[in-house]
């Protein structure tokens, strides 16, 4: 199971303490070196004898696979490898980490419940689909109907005839007719009365022949919840982690604010350090890689190192390197840069007009360790200075920065309502096959892998983006965008996700493969000035 590296690493080139797996920064320089020849292998079409790269392609997209470079005890260097979850429903691939469980306790958990779970199941499709049940149901529902169509019939009819009985008051002071205006008055509220007793008799009528149909259904579906929660449970304790400090817990301990995420301990890294503890080898460091097609949600590149995720891995992987010296987290930084960077392209009294170079945040970072920001360094000069929109960290371009707050309410106020006009200028990694058109893919933050953004067609927001194709040449296209809303990364995403371009734009380190620098740049501007209305524009080509 392990790849012995033909030509071993001198001691000053092998890590003195085990890397974070949860670095965004790139691996460690040998970790790297590993994948490639775990990366030249997927190339040749196989993942393992048996399973071709091939179902890699499908439409739910890749694996994420990983490597461990380990060190035996006599000092030589090789690497492990594994593949997250299964493949073509195989735990066990020929070379790579086995699973973290106990197979024979999961599979005498596993195979009887999923007999039962599919039993059940059939049980409710067929209680879902019962005839007396759809009728009961459809019988209630043009009850429900017709009490409406009369509730509304006899509340109009009422209300004209009170609007009658106004006028009559209105017409008379005898007491007598005013006393027989009352009566209709309480006529009225007792036919009212009578006709909502009425409905709630035949309603109640009907549920009763309905309610027995649905609790038989929601006690079929009740059951197969149990059954699976507690196979599931049943499965959560046939993995037993043992760390290199000789430690042992079971994941559910792990997990205990409730159950573990689907898929906890499956991941290619719990699985490489199990094998290694098990093989007595010393963890040198780690990389995890994507290969295939990209998920429904994009996200994922092939080839692209990712850090481990932190809701399966988060409390899995602090416990498994017990025992073991390892590094702080290693967060990306942005780039130092140069006063004479930032340029003032437009100054007026209350507003500036900026270039910000790539590299720099737009607005002060969470991480109180980065104070740098393109709003920071004007509030130097102006302090109640405040960026009115904002670009990504790895984008060059025009950014609007109002100087007091007033001014700032009014002019984020244009981009609120969409009065505000932008064009960016892309290069992508590819052909685009359009020459133009408009985007519309909604977006939501990737709570494993912030700041990445998915496609999410249920949770996300709406996001409007219209392009057209400036030129192509040597397998790559430029592209002006022009975003009609303003999500975060939303033209990243939109160029590199499948629905979208798909293809990314060159140097993103989230969407596509990393590089000198993001080729996105917020070329054009144009807003009004709120205390004239005359609109303003403004223009920096591309530095790329």
């Amino acid at each position: 199971m392990v790849t012995w590296l033909e030509t071993q690493p001198p001691r000053d080139e092998r890590p003195r303490v085990f890397p974070s797996p949860f670095d965004d920064v790139a691996p460690h320089a040998l970790a790297q070196r590993c994948a490639e020849v775990v990366k030249a292998d997927l190339r040749s079409g196989l993942i393992a004898p048996g399973f071709p790269t091939s179902v890699l392609m499908r439409a739910e997209g890749g694996k994420m696979f990983g490597v461990l470079v380990v060190e035996s005890a006599e000092g030589r260097v090789g690497f492990l490898r594994a593949v997250s979850g299964q493949v073509e429903r195989a735990w066990k691939l020929e070379g790579y980490a086995p699973p973290v469980f106990d197979a024979e306790q999961r599979v005498a958990s596993e195979l009887p419940a999923e007999v039962m779970v599919k039993g059940l199941t059939a049980r409710v499709e067929v209680a879902r689909v019962e005839p007396t049940l759809l009728a009961a149901r459809a019988a209630l529902a043009e009850l429900d109907a017709s009490h409406a169509a009369k509730r509304g019939a006899l509340k109009a009819q009422h209300a004209s005839r009170k609007q009658e009985r106004k006028v009559a008051r209105e017409a008379t002071t005898d007491t007598a007719a005013l006393h027989a205006l009352d009566q209709l008055s309480r006529k009225d509220d007792h036919e009212r009365r009578s006709a909502e007793a009425a409905a709630r008799e035949e309603r109640a009528a009907a549920l009763a022949t309905l309610s027995p149909l649905e609790r038989r259904l929601a006690a079929l579906e009740r059951l197969r919840r149990i059954v699976s929660q507690e196979t599931m449970r049943r499965i959560w304790d046939s993995y037993r982690l043992t760390n290199f400090a000789g430690e042992t817990t079971t994941l559910r301990a792990l997990f205990p604010a409730g159950d573990p995420p689907s898929g906890a301990a499956d991941c290619a890294a719990p699985k490489l350090l199990a094998a290694a503890r098990v093989a007595g080898l010393r963890p040198l460091a780690l990389a995890e890689f994507w290969w295939g097609a990209p998920p429904p949600g994009g996200g994922r590149v092939e080839g692209m190192f990712f850090p481990a995720c932190r809701e399966k891995c988060g409390p899995v992987l602090p416990f498994l390197l017990g025992g073991l010296e390892v590094a702080a987290r290693q967060t990306w930084k942005p780039r130092e840069v140069e006063e004479e960077e930032l340029v003032i392209v437009h100054r007026d009294q209350r507003f500036l007009v900026l270039h910000k170079p790539a590299g720099m945040l737009s607005v002060p970072a969470r991480d109180e360790t980065i104070t740098d920001s393109l709003e920071a360094r004007v509030q130097r000069r102006f302090p109640d200075a405040l960026a009115v929109h904002r670009l990504d960290l790895d984008t060059s371009g025009l950014l609007l920065v109002a100087l007091d707050g007033d001014m700032y309410r009014l002019l984020q106020a244009q981009f609120l309502s969409r009065e505000v006009q932008k064009r960016y200028v892309a290069v992508l990694e590819g052909d685009v096959a359009r020459d133009g058109g408009t985007i519309e893919l909604p977006l939501r933050v990737d709570l494993d892998q912030r700041p990445r953004q998915l496609v999410d067609f249920e949770h996300g927001k709406a996001a409007h983006t219209r392009f057209e194709v400036l030129s192509r040449a040597e397998n790559r296209t430029r592209v002006a965008f022009f975003p009609l809303t303003g999500r975060t990364h939303q033209l990243r995403v939109h160029a590199a996700h499948q629905l979208g371009l798909g293809t990314p734009i060159v140097g993103d380190r989230l969407y596509g493969k990393p590089g000198a620098r993001l080729m996105l740049h917020a070329e054009w501007l144009r807003f009004r000035v709120p205390s004239t209305g005359a609109w303003l524009e403004f223009e920096v080509p591309a530095p790329f």
